[in-house]
């Protein structure tokens, strides 16, 4: 081998070693520069036996691709903040189209203990909906389908699977263990008030989900206190259990759709053995409702948003629901003239709210001017052609006033309209 060949031999290995040594440093700060942005300090890349040995808190602190997995996180909402989020225990219950979508982007968010909860299998006609489920997990438990899954996407996860139905007797060993926040995804009446009693009872944060079968409008889904949940046939029935058997009327996030159903219950037989068919165990729910996948998923995304921002500090302010659907302030007036049917007879000189469209022809010498008091009337939609005030009423009746009979009642809600010059009262 002659010199000029020893000599190539030997610049190419010189080169090749300076690119590795290049390479190297240039990882060690790409590293180091990730790792001041996060804010999150890296140790050696423990293995996954000995991650679930560990807190998950300190694997989602300590382990480097823990920490890029959730950078945006951290740039969204602040190292202590993702923090809080990755030390929080989270139960959800019912892992069907809303749950599984709610437990899936909890744990991408970094939610590092869960608990899921659900007695129900895989099912083919439950795929159109599930988040993570598979024509090969049809047959197995719904939570742990999920289980599995998650330890793919996030092994550093302490993740628990109860495949049981939520019962009064199994409240320890479902909501023990202290969570910080407990999601409600079932559909059953009875099952959703026992566990939101529950919740109550233990002062643990809740949120629960209204009926999202049937619907296809994303932008009618609100999230609400229980006392506003006049819409959704589900919670309203549910809040009427809770105030009814608890005593409990508010204090319980509700996430629910304004928007009415777009078709009706699937058609089944009559006959008892059909329908039987379509019921998971007696006396639970029948399942005959059509769903359209997409508003499933948005509910379960919706929740995972409020719980994460809760957990990490950074709530937001929900929009309210703005106006009543025309039917609900038809019923609502329909109750109150029936209560006022059987009440108001026994009583007169009472206090009248009163809707008024026109108020500027009323008479001069009307006794009952002086008494008019501008006030809001509660529970009305307030609108710029509409103005309320309160009549109060002394020795002069409502009938003498505008010249036809009132139902009297307590705090009987009427509207004032002007035809031609004269008020007309609707009772």
């Amino acid at each position: 081998m002659n010199v000029s060949t020893v000599r190539l031999c030997s610049s190419f290995v010189v080169g090749v070693a300076a690119g590795a040594g290049f390479v190297i440093f240039y990882n060690a700060n790409a590293s180091c520069f990730r790792r001041r942005a996060t804010g999150i300090t890296p140790v050696r890349r423990h293995s996954l036996s000995a991650s679930k040995e560990k807190s998950s808190v300190a694997a989602a602190v300590n382990d480097e691709i823990v920490a890029e997995q959730f950078t945006r996180n951290v740039q969204f909402f602040g190292v202590e903040a993702q923090k809080k989020v990755a030390d929080a225990f989270v139960v959800v219950i019912g892992l069907g189209g809303v749950g599984s979508h709610c437990a899936h982007m909890l744990l991408r968010s970094g939610v590092s203990n869960l608990r899921l909860v659900d007695f129900d299998l895989v099912s083919v006609s439950s795929l159109n909906r599930h988040a993570l489920a598979t024509r090969g997990d049809v047959g197995t438990s719904k939570a742990e389908c999920l289980k599995s899954h998650f330890e793919k996407i996030y092994p550093e996860a302490q993740i628990e699977a109860k495949v049981m139905l939520y019962e009064r007797s199994r409240e320890e060993s479902l909501l023990g263990g202290h969570p910080d926040f407990v999601v409600d995804c079932i559909d059953n009446i009875e099952t959703k008030v026992d566990l939101l009693a529950a919740c109550v009872r233990r002062n643990i944060q809740v949120i629960a989900c209204g009926g999202a079968g049937a619907k296809c409008d994303p932008t009618r889904i609100r999230l609400v206190d229980i006392a506003e949940s006049a819409v959704d046939p589900l919670v309203r029935a549910v809040r009427h259990r809770l105030k009814r058997e608890y005593r409990i009327e508010t204090g319980i996030w509700v996430l629910l759709s304004t928007e009415k159903p777009k078709c009706d219950l699937v058609s089944v037989e009559s006959s008892d053995s059909m329908m039987t068919d379509y019921q998971i165990l007696p006396n639970f729910r029948i399942r005959t409702i059509p769903v359209f996948g997409a508003l499933p998923a948005i509910f379960g995304m919706a929740c995972a948003a409020h719980v994460v921002t809760h957990l990490a500090g950074k709530t937001f302010d929900p929009e309210p629901v703005l106006r009543m659907q025309k039917k609900q302030f038809e019923t609502q007036l329909d109750r109150l003239r029936d209560r006022e049917d059987a009440r108001g007879s026994q009583s007169s000189s009472v206090a009248v709210d009163v809707e008024v469209s026109f108020l500027n022809r009323l008479p001069t010498h009307c006794p009952l001017q002086d008494s008019i008091l501008p006030q809001p009337s509660p529970g009305i939609l307030r609108s710029s052609s509409v103005q309320y005030f309160r009549l109060r009423r002394t020795s002069y009746t409502l009938s003498k006033m505008f010249g036809m009979p009132v139902v009297r009642g307590h705090k009987h809600l009427c509207r004032v309209k002007e035809c031609g010059g004269i008020p007309l009262v609707y009772a």
